[in-house]
């Protein structure tokens, strides 16, 4: 038997995992999420990891326009026990504006992680759970290979279509595919 199996865990919903951050228990500034009940402290930032967030950023606003709304690293709330911060999100424009809800699974067009240190958790753990809440799209940014892994078809236990990108090859956002993007550029 697996010696995680023998410990028992408390699984915060994420009511109380807001209720924790109002009542001072998690730090505004504190760079944590809740991943399958669980908080998490989120890895540093380094300098090629911030480079990629503002490019990708910077891309997706000039080409996508109105079209999407652009939500760099702030929370997505998968109910019941998740509230992730991927790096960036392109978020359905909604009748409610974000600033009177918070944007749920069902409003992610396509969820982006850019991977530094992070990119075993970022496959092995993000991506399921992205895929269980039927994010129908889910990038993976590996600085150190400047490739993009895009992941589709979200099914229960991951996504069945991993297609890898990289340098000069153009990759299009399965909810725009009118429009494309060179890998390269979101690591120059």
């Amino acid at each position: 038997m697996a010696l995680d199996a023998e410990i028992a865990r408390r699984l915060f919903t994420v009511d109380e995992y807001h209720r924790m951050g109002e009542a001072g228990i998690l730090g505004e500034d504190e760079r944590v999420e809740l991943i399958d009940g669980e908080i998490v402290e989120m890895a540093p930032i380094g300098t090629r990891h911030i480079g990629c967030v503002i490019n990708a950023t910077r891309l997706f606003i000039t080409r996508l326009g109105d079209r999407a709304v652009i939500s760099p690293q702030n929370p997505v709330v998968i109910l019941p026990r998740s509230e992730p911060q991927p790096d960036l999100v392109l978020l359905r424009p909604g009748a409610v504006s974000y600033s009177h809800k918070r944007p749920a699974s069902e409003d992610v067009l396509l969820a982006v992680e850019v991977a530094d240190t992070t990119v075993r958790f970022d496959r092995l753990v993000k991506a399921r759970l992205y895929a269980r809440a039927a994010i129908p799209e889910f990038w993976l940014c590996l600085v150190a290979d400047g490739a993009i892994e895009v992941y589709r078809e979200p099914r229960p236990e991951g996504y069945a279509s991993m297609t890898r990108y990289g340098g000069d090859q153009p990759v299009s956002p399965l909810a725009f595919p009118d429009v494309s993007f060179v890998v390269s550029d979101f690591f120059a």
